[in-house]
């Protein structure tokens, strides 16, 4: 699952489509965790209130399941994260399915990095998330 590989082991076009159901109990051990208490996310008397009419999944949770998908099934744990840009381009609620589309995009051997871009939608096809990112290799390989 989660492998160690090393920038030589990546290629440009490299690209992993993974699926996740967004849960009440994702939702909560991420609002606990970041005490991101925002109404929208946890007060069904407000949310109903709002243009969603519900309430929304935090969308940095869901960028960090697109973050934790590129890790585990794309490019490892080697590299880390030296910029990150995400578009919160639609609504998730809670039970919605994702799929999260993740590509490498670029890759420059000489810096050590590799760009990477996400798509996420949900099952009716909405986009809801994109990405856009660089990751940062270590000058030594490392080995396991």
């Amino acid at each position: 699952m989660y492998d160690i590989r090393n920038i030589d082991a990546l290629t440009v076009g490299d690209r992993v489509s993974v699926s996740k159901t967004i849960t009440e109990a994702d939702g909560a051990m991420y609002i606990a965790a970041t005490g991101d208490f925002g109404p929208v996310h946890v007060d069904e008397g407000y949310a109903s209130t709002t243009r969603f009419g519900e309430r929304l999944a935090p969308g940095i949770l869901v960028a960090g399941i697109c973050t934790s998908v590129l890790t585990a099934e794309l490019v490892g744990t080697v590299g880390v994260s030296i910029r990150d840009s995400f578009w919160f381009t639609g609504a998730v609620r809670y039970g919605d399915t994702i799929t999260f589309d993740i590509w490498i995009s670029s890759k420059d051997e000489e810096n050590r990095t590799v760009d990477w871009q996400a798509s996420a939608r949900n099952e009716e096809g909405v986009e809801v998330l994109k990405a856009d990112a660089t990751l940062k290799f270590p000058r030594k390989r490392v080995t396991q």
